[in-house]
């Protein structure tokens, strides 16, 4: 446990891309200056992949978004899609919003709790803990390797790949 918490620790030092709401209220952390504006109708970022990009790295589930539904899974995301997972509060989704190489940005919700995610460079990414009552988020340096279990929570982890395909963990503890 003290291993989880120094990473956790570690990776808020970083720096976080990301914001956190907990009961519909917004925190205060995050980037103040980093627009989180949508993008105009029609209009795709310059980072997005078309529908038909193949990710290039394996993952254990592939690109099976559908194996996330049980909270445990291993995949590969290399286009905008919406993931339906168990969350710790019942039903929960994690949105890929943009994706490119070495970017990805993501919102998940889980009862009446919104985090969002995002990061870019060589080797980052983001990790959101969902709790009953709340989540946390911490984005920097992170690996490709599967995120140790908490107990009585969901740990996500959204590593950027540098082809423009991320890994996605979903572990539930």
């Amino acid at each position: 446990m003290a291993a989880v918490m120094a990473v956790l620790a570690a990776l808020a030092v970083a720096g976080c891309g990301g914001s956190d709401t907990t009961d519909g209220a917004p925190s205060h952390r995050g980037n103040p200056s980093e627009s989180r504006s949508a993008h105009p109708s029609g209009s795709r970022p310059s980072g997005d992949l078309s529908a038909s990009a193949k990710p290039s790295v394996s993952a254990a589930d592939g690109r099976d978004t559908g194996a996330c539904a049980d909270g445990n899974c291993e995949v590969a995301v290399s286009e905008r899609v919406t993931v339906r997972f168990k969350g710790p509060a019942g039903p929960a989704t994690l949105t890929v919003n943009e994706i490119g190489p070495n970017k990805v940005t993501y919102t998940v919700k889980s009862g009446n709790n919104r985090s969002q995610g995002g990061a870019s460079g060589p080797g980052q990414g983001c990790v959101t803990v969902l709790r009953d009552h709340g989540s946390s988020n911490s984005c920097g340096r992170v690996g490709t390797t599967r995120p140790a279990a908490q107990p009585g929570a969901v740990v996500i982890q959204m590593a950027a790949g540098e082809d423009g395909t991320a890994i996605l963990h979903i572990v539930s503890g």
